[in-house]
């Protein structure tokens, strides 16, 4: 089988690394990839939200079946592209199409489903430019903090948490009149903050099917103890020790069960990963998010714990059987570590040369920022490399993901040194 993944960072490396595995993969294309997936397939330099350079490719090089990473051409309809071409609507895609996308791609769509659906979640409203004194007096309602989240895509950096009331009214000026996060913020979503600890769930679908994935924690701010500004993700574990049978039971029905059953009331059609960022309240679960993907860098540990041929798993979720597969998880934990340009996720450098990679033992080496320049690999964004370990708990796999991210060197570098401080 021949599979073109779409994607450059850390998830499609992940991916690419499992569907090299399978005996059968004939032939593994990566858009536009990194040095890492360099090593597994064939990078192609196509953007991924190029559909028509895509099709061209497609159609050339006879692909099967397309996986898409990042939440981008989801939401600009990568899917449906493929099913209303002649050429095209015969290969099968992982990931939803445009209207189940915006579970994502709108925040405010994504209440008005979880409502729609009674799937528990952080009361809010919705307001724009014209009704900015509205959501004031809003504000002047809640008990601080106070949560902003701009509606539309900003690449993981849209939600703004503010303990001061003058300085979350100075933030939604700056999202809804000042376009601080472009079309993004037109509209923004206030909501009640919910205080607990956070995890997320990971679940695979065929539209009439699903499969529990591996929980997983990841870390969003730039510094210890949870401070600093957010960031895509410093690092990883899986799976969640606090996320016992009686927690996993009532996250299954009162928010795995009635996402499936409301997506397939709603008409929208769905078959890949959907992410549920969740916060425990108590001893409840309620939904903070959806993704309409798998997370990154949570996939470089969710990933590593399947033991199935993920081809075989992606065969399932095109032809609707995901009820006939046993799917498979390794019982030891998974840990990453992210480590980071100087500056991230401000402005940084790139073309960093990256030293160590070949000294690494014991860990995966998950590429997220890298590019071959002359022979040498070099950083190419803010999170650059992920070292991923396994381990019988969750402090054993972080000593030795620790004790391989000492080896690695580049200008600038930056890590976390406390993921799972919290547990």
């Amino acid at each position: 089988m021949k599979i073109l993944v779409l994607g450059s960072g850390g998830r499609e490396h992940a991916l690419a690394w499992k569907l090299a595995q399978s005996s059968k993969l004939q032939e593994l294309f990566v858009a536009p990839g990194n040095a890492g997936t360099a090593k597994l397939g064939k990078n192609i330099p196509i953007g991924v939200n190029d559909f028509e350079a895509i099709k061209a490719f497609v159609i050339a090089n006879s692909v099967d079946l397309v996986i898409v990473g990042p939440e981008d051409p989801l939401v600009n309809g990568v899917h449906d592209f493929f099913l209303e071409d002649k050429k095209l609507k015969g290969i099968p895609v992982i990931g939803p199409q445009k209207s189940a996308a915006s579970l994502e791609g709108s925040k405010e769509f994504a209440k008005e489903f979880m409502m729609r659906h009674h799937i528990p979640t952080a009361q809010y409203k919705s307001f724009t430019a014209a009704t900015i004194n509205d959501a004031y007096t809003f504000m002047e309602n809640l008990n601080a903090p106070y949560v902003l989240k701009a509606d539309g895509l900003a690449a993981g950096k849209g939600v703004v948490i503010l303990d001061n009331l003058e300085e979350a009214k100075a933030e939604l000026r700056s999202m809804l009149l000042e376009e601080k996060f472009g079309a993004a913020s037109t509209t923004v979503v206030i909501e009640e903050f919910l205080d607990g600890i956070e995890l997320s769930v990971f679940v695979l679908t065929d539209g009439k099917n699903y499969k529990l994935l591996p929980t997983a924690k990841d870390y969003k701010r730039i510094g210890e103890g949870d401070t600093g500004l957010n960031t895509g993700g410093m690092g990883a574990i899986s799976p969640v020790p606090f996320a016992d049978k009686a927690l996993m039971t009532q996250i299954e029905e009162s928010i795995v069960k009635p996402t499936v059953e409301g997506l397939k009331k709603d008409n929208l059609p769905y078959k890949g990963f959907i992410f549920i960022g969740l916060i425990k309240v108590g001893e409840k679960a309620k939904v903070i998010e959806y993704n309409v993907r798998l997370g990154d860098p949570e996939t470089e540990v969710v990933i590593p714990r399947i033991k199935n041929d993920l081809v075989t798993v992606f065969e399932a979720v095109a032809n609707q059987k995901l009820n006939e597969l046993d799917l498979q998880i390794d019982e030891r934990t998974a840990t990453t570590v992210m480590t980071v340009s100087g500056g991230y996720p401000g402005s940084y450098d790139k073309e960093k040369e990256i030293m160590g990679i070949n000294a690494i033992e014991d860990s995966l080496v998950f590429h997220a920022g890298t590019k071959l320049l002359n022979d040498k690999i070099v950083t190419n964004g803010g999170r650059v490399i992920a070292i991923t370990s396994y381990g019988s708990d969750f402090k054993e796999a972080l000593k030795t993901s620790y004790k391989n991210v000492a080896k690695l060197s580049f200008d600038g570098m930056n890590f976390r040194k406390d993921i799972g401080f919290d547990l």
